[in-house]
């Protein structure tokens, strides 16, 4: 039983040594779509974007890798969140203060824009339409450039702000109104 006892001891102990430094690897590799933060300040209010940003990489994106007319995530990874402090209006809906996630829905000349209650989710895929706060379309416009990585910006005005969303050659751009 000794003779047994002594290789299990000497492979657990290799396994113990070893399995640390693999793991450690693992988590030091950056993700395909690294996490992304924007934020912006108006006067006393702040609003905070935190999201995936999945890159094109050769891919076709609108109607393909993300079908039209179906709810996606606004990025890759966790669903996409956004941290309002104030009162404000987004493309001319009243959001009061709050932590929500975004989705949207993409189609060729408009996209719907979701703002949901439930956080912490993975995609899309447990949507619910059911704790939608908001919900409004905003038009769709072609750019000269290719955004190779999803972008979020936005865009301060004298007492307004945009938020513009960009991927491949489209840009939605939502209107943001301080109260």
């Amino acid at each position: 039983m000794k003779k047994m006892i002594r290789p299990f001891l000497f492979f657990t102990f290799v396994a113990c040594s070893i399995a640390p430094d693999l793991f450690a690897q693992e988590a030091l590799k950056p993700r395909p779509s690294p996490l992304e933060m924007v934020t912006m300040k108006y006067e006393d209010a702040y609003i905070k974007i935190t999201y995936g940003r999945p890159h094109k990489r050769g891919r076709e994106i609108f109607g393909e890798l993300l079908p039209y007319g179906e709810v996606w995530r606004t990025g890759a990874n966790e669903a996409t969140e956004i941290t309002i402090t104030r009162p404000i209006k987004l493309g001319g809906q009243s959001v009061r203060p709050g932590t929500y996630t975004i989705f949207t829905i993409p189609n060729k000349d408009h996209w719907t824009i979701i703002l949901n209650s439930e956080l912490g989710q993975w995609g899309a895929y447990n949507y619910n339409s059911k704790l939608d706060v908001v919900r409004f379309d905003v038009p769709v416009s072609q750019t000269d450039d290719v955004f190779e990585p999803f972008t979020i910006e936005f865009a301060q005005k004298a007492q307004s702000a945009e938020l513009i969303m960009m991927w491949d050659q489209t840009q939605v751009t939502i209107p943001i109104d301080f109260m």
